[in-house]
């Protein structure tokens, strides 16, 4: 793999020649939000991922961290690159012996991100595909997935969470924190529906199934934790991986 030598967070490439190709649907539905260089620049702002998130972002970033101990002991796993303070925070978090591995399969995202942290041999980034983990299984205490799921297809978000279980060991947990469906009284399940309906058309998936129904058949992970947020629009859910 390769390294950056200047000895700061570690951009590790998951193949030396060239990162996996981007999917379509992330190319054609998230172009503007991800994908294109000036994503970056627009969106790589607190006030603005706080907003986008109706001034919840803090809280539920703080809800993982509470959830954690805010202590990473081991080796952790964050399914994807988020903008704001969430993996400044977490790498806060890691203990002296730990290790926080971030994978996304966007090298500009990974490129961010590491502009974000500091000069810390305890994170690893890797370019590599949430729905095919190029690691081997049970290498992580803890992995966390933090508003990835309603950005996929179904059959990509099956995919994502397999791998993430996989790559878990016995034991060890998964937290998702993500959208969920709002009360009926609570006025954000209308102002969110043509929102979701325009820029996220896959998110909906959220309202109409428990993440459950996209674990694996043979699934070792048992619900331990749930959380709502903000009338039920946001949840955490935190599963733990049962041994054989």
């Amino acid at each position: 793999m390769k390294k950056y030598p200047d000895g700061s967070a570690a951009l590790a490439l998951a193949r030396e020649t060239s990162p996996p190709p981007i999917p379509h649907y992330l190319q054609a539905v998230y172009w503007w939000a991800y994908v294109h260089p000036r994503a970056v620049h627009v969106f790589e702002r607190e006030w603005l991922v706080n907003l986008i998130l109706w001034g919840n972002y803090r809280r539920l970033c703080d809800a993982v961290l509470h959830d954690y101990g805010n202590r990473l002991e081991g080796r952790s796993l964050q399914v994807a690159c988020a903008y704001g303070r969430l993996t400044p925070r977490l790498v806060e978090c890691v203990a002296p012996d730990g290790m926080l591995d971030v994978i996304d399969i966007l090298p500009v995202q990974l490129d961010n991100l590491k502009r974000k942290l500091p000069r810390d041999g305890r994170v690893r980034l890797d370019c590599m595909d949430a729905s095919a983990l190029e690691y081997e299984d049970a290498q992580f205490e803890r992995a966390l997935l933090f508003f990835l799921l309603h950005e996929q297809p179904r059959e990509v978000r099956e995919k994502t969470l397999a791998e993430a279980l996989r790559v878990i060991r016995p034991g060890g947990t998964l937290t998702i924190v993500d959208y969920a469906k709002p009360g009926w009284f609570n006025p954000m399940r209308y102002i969110m529906t043509p929102i979701l309906a325009w820029l996220e058309p896959f998110a909906r998936d959220l309202w109409r199934e428990d993440v459950t129904a996209w674990l694996p058949h043979d699934t070792k992970a048992v619900l331990i934790g749930e959380r709502r947020f903000f009338g039920g629009l946001y949840q955490m859910l935190t599963f733990r991986v049962e041994d054989d």
